[in-house]
């Protein structure tokens, strides 16, 4: 059984999960993962959601104000062998109650192209293409997305 934790940055097993995330962005990314990289530390980020299958970390995200509006969701992961069991979705799901609860009315977020089950579940969840915004203003490979809550 899937259990949630709303946590903050500084939590060890959020960290872990990044770590795994940043390798695998790495292999996807290739020579534009250093682009990438210098706009997803994670200090101090303080709605961060981790998702526990007995105690054991088995995915995360985060969300971080993106302006008085909406929230920017980071960080979104779930290791590879747990991919397909709705773990993201759940992950998903209570990082929009939380920007809900802090008063936000929309979430928006990056992606790569060449993630298409990441894709796919923001289009499933709702989420609808935007123009690129900020640093992503003119980058090929990335795809923006936003959902009003």
């Amino acid at each position: 059984m899937i259990t949630l934790l709303r946590t903050h940055s500084e939590n060890p097993d959020f960290r872990f999960l990044v770590q795994e995330l940043d390798a695998y962005l790495s292999s996807i990314d290739g020579e534009d993962h250093a682009f990438y990289s210098q706009y997803n530390q994670v200090d101090a980020i303080k709605e961060v959601v981790v998702a526990y299958d007995q105690d054991q970390p088995v995915g995360c995200g985060a969300i971080k104000a993106f302006d008085e509006h909406a929230m920017e969701v980071k960080r979104m992961y779930v290791q590879a062998e747990r991919r397909g069991q709705r773990i993201a979705q759940l992950v998903l799901s209570e990082l929009e109650s939380w920007a809900r609860e802090l008063g936000y009315t929309a979430c928006v977020l990056e992606t790569g192209r060449r993630q298409q089950p990441a894709i796919a579940l923001y289009t499933r969840s709702g989420y609808q293409p935007i123009p690129n915004y900020g640093q992503y203003v003119g980058v090929e490979n990335s795809v923006c997305m936003k959902k009003e809550l």
